[in-house]
């Protein structure tokens, strides 16, 4: 038995065993060391002093107590003082009265007397008129104090169990117990050995606790109903930030705005911006984390402090023959475009603070302007990054959305400076022929600021809301085609033209850098496949007609899986000679089965070490050729006999169209049907090759009878035929001038039902009076046609000066023929030259 017995003050109590008799041991949780003396105790006095050398302390025993049985104990958390702490479970028995106190060392020996009554002492307490009236008010308080709980709590079914089975002395005790009561009312209780006293106090307590909780649920819904979200908010936050607390996790806000202030000093910002950022830190410093625009604030702040203000690339010194070779390293011919990097390099070596150019790389797709721009990069020593600006429509993306729109956020330029971390970065926008505009505005007129070096120095993004340096950029543009860029954005831009390759040029790229690009990419070596460059010319010939590499390098990487699947399915296990024989051991076998490793040397005997390399060497390489081309890219897309076939009739002629991926040879298709004299036209066609149609019409009908299209007494010809012209390739728009002297060969080739030259193409623009005009994309048609096959090529003779932009030996392959009037296009069309052109009064 244990018994627990109470100091006047608070203390640590332990509570020892209750030996034989009426004498028990008390211990008290204090660091004295062992007692000699005697205490002497009595119900008068409660006052108990200690002699010896711990005469000092004095210890002021209540003269009443609790006698305990423990039922469980337990060992509790180690504190890091490395003091361990128990948890004793203990179940009350009775009241006693301290009679007598000695000390026993350090524990204290006690003789009580208890105070609990006898049963006919509770029977007869059980009688009396004002008890039965205290136990049932009693009642009555704890089953109101047990609904409202209820209610709250959705507990209280064993309480009200209690309530009936339990004397009511006895829930008494227990109910107060279970209430947050000064330690004097404890007391109180403790002292209260008179039923009667003891109903009442504790009903006293009850009703009082009853009270608290309905005084604190008015104020709880009072208040709950003037709480707003953001206060609600604030008492969870409150509430987990204590529980982090309690558990040691504590994140507290207060130390990420200090690193966050740390983070900005450190950023290098120039002092107006400095000025700007102290300004919101000290807003953010004064708001409260669950506050609507604290997180804003707080990711704008983290924005200026992540910024490259100052930091910059460390360039290497400047080395124009390294530049030079790693050029040559990256790209094969070009040789106008590396020249201009060249002379960029040698002005940066001589002024190293010049502006750098806005270079616009215009070209078909798959020439090499991406990889130009890294390049670039390279050479100068600098960081690289790409913007794709292709499709996008809102202004924003480049000026970034103002602060005050949820979602809100930087511009891709600010954006992109702050991923490489440095502010001279090589930029490169990627597709800027691409941006469209809507009701959002323009993203063209937002690069005007930004490719501009008089103004870009102060380049205000909307979100950023401070002007940022961006002169120091070096801007790299790409586009497909001019056409659509805007003139005043073009005119910031120094605009180079990358043309298509030519089939030579194609050929040294393929076996310098896709071949073996394309051999890494899929786990192979020269070992296992060999393209000799017969077939990559074969490649390049009937499979592959466009200005760039992209489909060259597919049907490499199509021969290249061909290659690796006839690698895997012939690894297979080599084949014993006939002269080894099977080793056959029980220990092994027993070995094997159990799964174990075993590790054996071979020794063959009379076995030709040369033989043995040879069954274990790779087998010999696959060497691409004819047959194999058509079965692993299929039977040829293009034939040189392409254009000799589609012309073998009258009515046919070949023109040189400029595209964006390039130049193209196109056909032209016209006929005539009984009618009215009307022109059809077929194969989505724009307005201005419409219009053109309609002169080279009219031109041709205008002179008829001078090319012996009609009779001379005929005026009109066409009175009983309509003429339908049609454009191969319907699903292709098409549009643009350069098809006139086409239209009108195909129409005398028509009616006079002569067949135009298979090897001849033409291009130009012609006028009413038959003027020839110069047209644009000259370097790529006359590629287009070298790549056909075609052998002659009719030009304007005003574009005679862009053919030094032409490969010399693509002109050597070639016979150019100016053509200054439509006579002298008819002249060099057709077969031993016009034979109407004596006749013509031009």
């Amino acid at each position: 038995m244990l018994l627990l017995l109470l100091p006047r003050r608070r203390q640590h109590l332990w509570a020892q065993r209750y030996p034989k008799g009426n004498m028990i041991c008390l211990g008290v949780g204090s660091d004295s060391s062992e007692r000699s003396s005697k205490t002497q105790a009595s119900t008068s006095s409660d006052n108990v002093k200690l002699d010896g050398k711990h005469q000092q302390e004095v210890f002021h025993w209540h003269n009443r107590g609790v006698a305990a049985r423990a039922l469980h104990l337990s060992r509790g958390v180690e504190k890091p003082s490395g003091r361990v702490t128990y948890i004793v479970v203990l179940e009350g028995l009775c009241r006693f009265n301290l009679n007598e106190l000695v000390t026993r060392g350090t524990y204290y020996t006690a003789r009580i007397s208890p105070l609990e009554m006898t049963n006919a002492e509770l029977e007869q307490v059980d009688q009396d008129p004002d008890f039965i009236a205290l136990s049932r008010q009693f009642k009555a308080t704890a089953m109101e104090l047990i609904s409202v709980l209820e209610q709250k709590q959705k507990t209280g079914g064993r309480t009200k169990v209690l309530l009936e089975t339990v004397p009511v002395h006895k829930l008494a005790d227990i109910f107060v117990a279970s209430f947050e009561i000064s330690f004097e009312e404890q007391l109180s209780m403790l002292d209260s050995v008179d039923l009667k006293v003891r109903l009442s106090k504790a009903t006293e307590l009850v009703d009082r606790h009853l009270q608290s909780i309905r005084v604190a649920e008015k104020i709880t819904q009072k208040v709950e109903g003037q709480l707003s979200k953001s206060q609600k908010e604030f008492l969870l936050r409150q509430q987990m930030r204590a529980i982090k607390e309690e558990l040691g996790d504590n994140d507290d806000d207060e130390d990420d705005v200090a690193a966050l202030e740390r983070k900005m000093q450190s950023g290098g910002m120039p002092s107006n911006i400095w000025k700007h950022a102290q300004r919101e830190l000290r807003r953010l410093k004064k708001m409260q984390p669950q506050q609507p625009g604290y997180n804003s604030s707080r990711v704008y702040l983290e924005l200026l402090a992540d910024l490259p203000w100052q930091t910059v690339s460390e360039e290497h010194e400047l080395d124009l023959k390294a530049a030079k070779e790693r050029l040559d390293n990256d790209h094969y011919g070009l040789v106008k475009i590396k020249q201009r990097i060249i002379e960029y390099l040698a002005v940066r070596k001589l002024k190293p603070e010049a502006r750098g150019p806005v270079l616009c790389f215009v070209g078909p797709p798959g020439v090499g302007k991406t990889s130009l721009a890294s390049s670039i990069a390279a050479a100068l020593g600098r960081k690289f990054v790409r913007i794709s600006l292709g499709g996008i429509k809102d202004e924003a993306d480049i000026r970034g959305h103002r602060r005050t729109y949820i979602g809100s956020m930087p511009g891709r330029l600010i954006d992109g400076i702050k991923r490489v971390g440095v502010c001279n970065p090589v930029m490169l926008l990627d597709e800027i022929d691409k941006t469209g505009s809507d009701v959002r505005g323009d993203p063209a007129a937002a690069l005007l600021e930004v490719l501009d070096p008089e103004q870009n120095n102060t380049f205000n993004d909307h979100y950023l809301n401070v002007p940022f340096d961006l002169s120091k950029v070096i801007f790299v543009t790409t586009a497909n085609r001019m056409q659509p860029i805007p003139p005043p954005l073009l005119d910031r831009m120094e605009v180079i033209e990358l043309p298509g390759y030519t089939a030579e040029e194609k050929l040294r790229i393929a076996m310098q850098y896709l071949i073996p690009r394309v051999l890494d990419q899929h786990g192979l070596s020269s070992e296992f496949l060999q393209i000799p460059e017969g077939m990559v010319k074969l490649v390049i010939q009937r499979y592959t007609r466009e200005a760039g590499v992209r489909n060259l390098e597919r049907n490499l990487a199509a021969l290249a899986r061909a290659a690796a699947v006839r690698v895997v399915e012939q690894e297979q296990a080599v084949p014993l000679s006939k002269d080894i024989h099977q080793l056959a051991s029980p220990l092994l076998d027993n070995r094997l089965a159990e799964g174990a490793e075993v590790e054996m040397e071979v020794i063959p005997m009379n076995e030709n070490s040369h033989e043995i390399s040879n069954t274990f060497s790779i087998a010999s390489p696959l060497v691409v050729d004819e047959p194999m081309l058509e079965k692993v890219l299929g039977p040829p897309r293009f034939d040189d006999k392409e254009a000799a076939e589609r012309v073998a009739s009258p009515g046919i002629s070949v023109g040189l169209v400029w595209t964006a991926f390039g130049g193209e040879v196109q056909f032209v298709e016209a006929t005539a049907t009984a009618g009215k004299g009307e022109l059809h036209l077929t194969g989505q066609l724009g307005d201005v090759i419409k219009e053109s149609a309609q002169i080279a019409l009219t031109w041709v009908r205008a002179r008829a009878t001078d090319l012996k299209l009609a009779a001379a007494n005929e005026t009109n010809f066409l009175k009983a035929r309509d003429v339908h012209i049609h454009f191969p390739a319907g699903a292709v728009p098409k549009d643009g001038p350069s098809a006139g002297v086409t239209l009108v060969t195909a129409l005398v080739s028509l009616f006079s039902q002569k067949r135009v030259r298979a090897d001849t193409a033409m291009t130009g623009e012609m006028t009413l009076r038959g003027l020839v005009l110069p047209v644009g994309g000259i370097k790529d048609k006359i590629l287009a046609a070298h790549r056909y096959g075609i052998k002659r090529v009719i030009l304007p003779e005003r574009n005679l000066k862009d053919l030094v932009e032409v490969p010399a030996a693509v002109l050597g392959s070639l016979e150019i023929l100016p053509a200054k009037q439509m006579e002298d296009v008819l002249e060099q069309a057709f077969e031993g030259g016009c034979p109407w052109r004596q006749h013509s009064k031009l």
